[in-house]
């Protein structure tokens, strides 16, 4: 099939998808049992490039909506207690379905994000144990730490230069770095430009855009088929990806197997040799492929989602600089380094030696502008459910088994009805009070989803993230290269912004 006939055999597609989607809609306003019907699913992939707007706009108007498919009911919703309905109360009845498991497993695999029943509960259990670990908490809080020193000294580089730099790529990374460190136990080096890792990181990142196309796209399979556009180079970037982790666990594999008599010094370090030491410990041996979808799961929800809200807490901070000079200030005050007062100043290394547990925690004000950020720029803007029966949500709207439920956290962090008249205001102080940092629902405030599937990293993520910001804080002021210019995001499974942040850094060694 030539490229021209394959163009016109997609058209003709979309054509009938549609037509199939106006009769389907006739048919559901003649019955009249089901949410407002604001357009089919083709509207989303017209409006890709600014997806998560064309939702907010409906959702200012209904708090639950459809789209027409010709496959399956999808439903949006932004009502909390809908979300607690469905991530909690009928938990058992919401799950990720057949549907969304052959969306994702390319990269996903049977990884906990993918998967239901018997193996998620397997994988949360394993992972619940891991993360509630102090060795891999204080292993991890080191790499952290580490990575942001490396990441500063590129930063001072720049400033010393006056040059512009993509804070955002930096960002990425650095916690590529920090988390393949965690996850692998390798340094993998993307911050120092090593060609074979930065590869890696590249086609990791091109597989977040591609895997949400597939569900706005409800011809993906047939792209898949004929090998065509993002379909061909998602085969592509996963072939890259499968070959250099493999090549990993083996090398772990082999070094595991030569030590194995030293299995207390791997128990002590990354993930992947932890889950290979408890399987030579019971002599059930993992296989490659689960190990594979087990750290790449860990990675996917890392790198993107702790990189991609530092990328946009920079850019506020830039656009409100009386809130960076309050973070400045804070994290002077309650970060007590040993050469403090010194002619010299403090060093970078010095300070991330200081960013202890108890440091860490004072940093209130910090935390609830990472948290802000979060409500305004959620690293996951829309998470989806399939109802595995028949059901009615708390406002009244029907679920039929095997709808697509769809909760919008992008939508949700700017509704006046769960945030106030200032909801599209970046105000940190809305969460303190008294001082203290004082959490929301995770059903009005869904970053870390809620219920029994909560996102296990949530403490990761905030200790990765207040490591890199207070670090960077402490020792540069921020600008955009071009102040009245405003940031997007690229339409993807986690929220990046368009064409990077451009900045420039000032250094403050005070």
């Amino acid at each position: 099939m030539t490229p021209v006939e394959a163009s016109i055999l997609l058209i003709a597609s979309v054509i009938i998808t549609v037509f199939i989607c106006v009769i389907l809609e006739r048919r559901v306003w003649r019955y009249g049992a089901y949410p407002p019907v604001v357009g089919t699913v083709v509207h989303q992939l017209i409006n890709f490039s600014t997806l998560h707007h064309f939702h907010l706009g409906h959702a200012q108007k209904h708090t639950t909506y459809r789209l027409l498919s010709p496959a399956r009911g999808e439903l949006y919703t932004v009502n909390p207690a809908n979300l607690q309905h469905i991530l909690k109360t009928n938990f058992a009845n919401y799950g990720k379905g057949k549907y969304q498991h052959e969306v994702l497993k390319d990269l996903f695999g049977d990884g906990i994000f993918a998967v239901d029943g018997e193996r998620w509960k397997t994988q949360r259990k394993l992972a619940s144990y891991e993360f509630s670990t102090k060795v891999l908490r204080e292993f991890s809080c080191k790499v952290f730490c580490k990575n942001a020193v490396k990441l500063a000294g590129k930063i001072s580089e720049a400033a010393k230069s006056h040059l512009i730099m993509d804070i955002q790529d930096l960002l990425m990374k650095a916690t590529m770095d920090s988390l393949f460190k965690v996850g692998f136990g390798l340094e993998l080096n993307t911050l120092l430009g090593c060609e074979e890792e930065n590869k890696f990181a590249k086609a990791f990142g091109e597989l977040s855009a591609q895997l949400l196309r597939r569900f706005t796209n409800p011809l993906w399979k047939l792209e898949r088929f004929l090998s065509l556009g993002p379909e061909a180079m998602l085969r592509k970037n996963i072939k890259f990806i499968d070959d250099f982790v493999y090549k990993i666990i083996q090398q772990k594999r082999e070094q595991v197997s030569k030590e194995h008599d030293s299995l207390e010094k791997h128990r002590k370090e990354d993930i992947l040799s932890r889950f290979l030491v408890e399987s030579e410990k019971y002599h059930e041996k993992m296989s490659d492929k689960y190990l594979r979808d087990i750290i790449l799961n860990f990675l996917i929800a890392g790198r993107d989602t702790t990189a991609g809200t530092l990328s946009w807490f920079f850019y506020l901070l830039c656009k409100h600089p009386h809130i960076q000079e309050k973070i400045a200030q804070e994290v002077r005050e309650s970060v007590c380094t040993k050469n403090e007062g010194n002619v010299e100043g403090v060093t970078m290394s010095g300070f991330a030696d200081a960013l202890t547990e108890g440091a860490l925690g004072r940093l209130q004000f910090l935390h609830a502008a990472l948290a802000e950020t979060l409500r305004l720029y959620p690293a996951v803007p829309v998470n989806a459910k399939v109802a595995f029966g028949d059901d009615v949500l708390p406002d009244g709207s029907k679920v039929r088994k095997g709808d697509m439920v769809n909760y919008l956290s992008y939508a949700m962090g700017r509704m006046t009805s769960i945030w106030g008249d200032d909801a599209y205001h970046f105000r940190p102080e809305r969460w303190i009070q008294n001082g203290v940092f004082q959490p929301k629902t995770p059903f009005e405030f869904p970053a870390f989803q809620g219920g029994p599937r909560i996102c296990l990293g949530k403490d990761f993520a905030y200790l990765q993230m207040k490591v890199m910001a207070a670090v960077l804080i402490r020792f540069f002021k921020f600008k955009l290269r071009d102040e009245e210019q405003e940031a997007h995001y690229h339409t993807m499974l986690t929220l990046h912004i368009d064409h990077g942040l451009h900045v420039y850094a000032f250094s403050q060694n005070i």
